[in-house]
């Protein structure tokens, strides 16, 4: 099993990110995801998810923190995630956009998206990983979902508007 955390490791970290928001706290989170991870190996059942596992690990963490701190208002970090290939400076202000958007969410409909829409677990999966019933789980992407079209679409500049020549 402790082989075989490498592998897991860039997930986490986006998860971490867009949980977050901050790089160095979704390094925190990580570094104590596998710490509670290596330290309750013994729980992990032979053959489990341990990808799901991880992400339940690091979301109760996640939680724990946040109840600990209390810490109602936290800003976006300008980094951003790193990308396949170098962005355009367009994609660049896309990415900032939705992930200010996506910060913007609360963080049950946050965590909801990512683990549906960027970490691709199936439903069941992920209801597994907050520990939510799939029902509730599934109004929680259809709420963030919401809110996400709705937030990026304020977000978007105003249409320009050409009136006609008036000879």
């Amino acid at each position: 099993m402790i082989e075989d955390l490498p592998l897991q490791v860039a997930g986490l970290r986006r998860y971490a990110l867009a949980l977050t928001g901050s790089r160095f706290e979704a390094e925190d989170l990580v570094q104590d995801t596998l710490a509670r991870a290596v330290a309750a190996a013994a729980s992990f059942r032979k053959g489990g998810n341990l990808r799901g596992w991880l992400f339940t690990i690091m979301h109760n963490a996640f939680i724990s923190s946040v109840r600990a701190r209390r810490a109602a208002d936290r800003e976006l970090d300008d980094d951003l995630p790193e990308l396949s290939q170098a962005p355009t400076q367009l994609d660049r202000l896309e990415v900032r956009d939705v992930l200010a958007a996506l910060a913007r969410l609360p963080e049950a409909q946050r965590a909801a998206l990512v683990l549906i829409a960027l970490e691709d677990f199936s439903y069941s999966e992920a209801a597994r990983v907050l520990g939510v019933p799939l029902g509730t789980l599934m109004s929680r992407l259809a709420r963030g979902r919401e809110a996400l079209r709705r937030a990026m679409s304020e977000d978007a500049p105003p249409q320009l508007h050409v009136v006609g020549d008036r000879r």
